[in-house]
């Protein structure tokens, strides 16, 4: 029957595109620990292998080297942005911020890692780095806001600030095991950021019981 064949058609239509998303997906993941591991020169025929798709794959998803480091960055960077909306939904307000923050230090680190390869290819990649900056951003903003409302941390904390702290113990020279560091610091700023009826109740739930760092 003409409705049946329509039927299948988007059936059909519809398991390529998640195959597709799928193989997506893995072959990202491997990029990101072979690009870090290994650097920009890193054979793009062993990361297809290793994410279990043929070369061909890998090219229509990525035409270029150049491609598939920016697209390894922007994932990092939208999982970022996305797992505030997730911390906004299952978290009090001051623990979701507690645990971005962590977030983020592992995401300075991939940065870290990733931008050397990405100076190599693209000479400047600004451009790239400019866009996750804007999500990023946002995201902070609606978490401090949020706690804020909420009246974990004082109405004086500029987001940004937390931030420019976490990235600025993570470029200090001589200081290889900076993400320890960073995520003392996290607990540091958000204690430094209490407000006022936070502190008067003594050591906060949200502080005595946070989520181990990820």
């Amino acid at each position: 029957m003409p409705g049946m064949r329509m039927t299948r058609s988007k059936s059909a239509g519809r398991k390529p595109r998640a195959d597709a998303q799928r193989n997506r997906e893995r072959i990202l993941e491997v990029a990101k620990l072979a690009f870090t591991r290994s650097g920009a020169n890193t054979s793009l025929d062993d990361i297809a292998s290793q994410a279990g798709v043929g070369p061909g794959t890998l090219y229509r998803h990525f035409p270029t080297r150049e491609e598939l480091l920016q697209a390894v960055y922007r994932s990092e960077m939208e999982k970022l942005a996305a797992a505030e909306r997730k911390f906004a939904q299952t978290m009090p307000p001051i623990e979701a911020l507690r645990a971005w923050l962590l977030l983020f230090v592992d995401a300075i680190e991939t940065k870290q890692l990733i931008a050397p390869a990405l100076n190599t290819l693209l000479g400047d990649p600004k451009k790239v780095f400019a866009a996750s900056y804007a999500q990023m951003q946002q995201a902070i903003h609606a978490l401090v806001k949020r706690a804020i409302k909420s009246g974990d941390i004082r109405k004086d904390v500029e987001p940004m600030d937390l931030l420019r702290a976490l990235v600025g113990v993570a470029y200090l020279p001589s200081h290889p095991d900076w993400q320890q560091s960073a995520r003392r610091l996290v607990d540091i700023l958000i204690a430094g950021s209490r407000s006022r009826h936070a502190t008067k109740k003594g050591t906060p739930q949200s502080e005595s019981r946070l989520p181990a760092p990820p």
